[in-house]
């Protein structure tokens, strides 16, 4: 199989991208593709998609000659590389053609860097960066500017600490991870018992452990754990202003978006998904598949079952939701009918 970059921007031709993807190929197999774009932006030699035969006017007169689409598209006169799932496929071959280019290996002069910190093989370390002692920098690895490293923290290989993101003491990043701008990592969890008059802060000596391409976006906040780990397992993706607390616990490849909050010692199972402004209490629990609809709330313990749709605060299942939410609606009207009945009954 032809092998695709994972660096730069780069030309291929659409059998190149047909061998890549699995796809069948329905043109010309020597169609340069350069780009990805949607219809209507596209170039002739950009990539674009087609996944609902109700956009099929707007792949058909795109100037785009190369399409990925079902094997019942019903396009003509464009090179189509048919597949089963179009956006996933999309998605797949805009990753080899435009994954950025890494920043140039080697030390800015105005980074401080300790002596005891090591640098694998064509890392990049950007202006006024902080690495502090007994740090470990895997190989192809970029820390941008004004970033802070805070000692015996590991960061893997081909990791990207976008501008301004700070990893406390002895957080732990697997390969490939991505953290945007502003995120905080292993800052201390919000524990405290309260004795003697006042509030006691709770030790909070755990650590962050972080898989292997886990995405975590623009000023989100995962703490520490207090006594042991706070762990974001392989694949998870995290949108940005997200709030993880101490201890909690997150499954392969689920995916929680902005301004949720999961509080200390949940555990979110594998494949989950939380949807924006979702509050989670403490030690609650997503099973293995669970969806969380945007600002359902959690309350503490609760037990979501895998692959069950929840929604609203308190979270319930979906169709309860649903039919609760209709009767809500028209309690203006049912106010009425009984106000009316009242009025009826005294006047007897």
């Amino acid at each position: 199989m032809t092998h695709l970059s994972k660096r730069g921007h780069m030309k291929r031709t659409a059998g190149e991208l047909a061998e890549y993807l699995g796809a069948k190929l329905s043109g010309d197999a020597h169609a340069v593709v350069s780009g990805v774009a949607s219809p209507e932006t596209a170039r002739a030699e950009d990539l674009i998609y087609l996944d609902s035969a109700r956009h099929r006017d707007r792949a058909a007169s795109s100037a785009a000659r190369t399409v990925i689409a079902r094997s019942d598209s019903g396009l003509e006169g464009k090179t189509i590389l048919e597949v089963a799932d179009p956006k996933f496929a999309f998605t797949k071959a805009a990753a080899s053609i435009l994954d950025e280019p890494a920043p140039p290996a080697g030390v800015h002069p105005t980074a401080i860097v300790s002596a005891t910190a090591r640098l694998g093989e064509g890392a990049s370390v950007g202006p006024y960066v902080v690495i502090e002692d007994d740090v470990s920098i895997g190989a192809r690895t970029a820390i941008e500017a004004f970033s802070f490293i805070g000692r015996g923290s590991r960061v893997g290989e081909n990791c990207r600490v976008h501008p301004r993101v700070t990893l406390y003491p002895g957080v732990r990043l697997g390969d490939r991870v991505q953290l945007h701008s502003g995120a905080v990592i292993g800052g201390d969890g919000f524990g405290y018992v309260f004795g003697e008059g006042r509030h006691w802060k709770f030790p909070q000596i755990g650590s962050v452990e972080i898989g292997d391409d886990v995405e975590i976006g623009a000023n989100t906040t995962i703490d520490r754990g207090s006594l042991e780990a706070t762990r974001v397992d392989t694949g998870v993706k995290i949108d940005n202003l997200v709030q993880v607390a101490h201890n909690v616990q997150i499954g392969e490849h689920s995916v929680i978006a902005a301004q949720s909050g999961v509080s200390g010692s949940s555990t979110i199972g594998k494949h989950c998904v939380v949807a924006g402004q979702v509050g989670i209490a403490d030690h609650c629990r997503l099973d293995d598949g669970a969806v969380v609809g945007a600002q359902a709330g959690i309350p503490t313990g609760k037990t979501i079952r895998g692959g069950q749709i929840v929604w609203g605060t308190p979270a319930r299942p979906l169709d309860r939701f649903k039919e609760q939410y209709a009767r809500f609606a028209r309690l203006p009207e049912l106010a009425e009918r009984v106000r009316r009945l009242e009025t009826s009954t005294n006047r007897r």
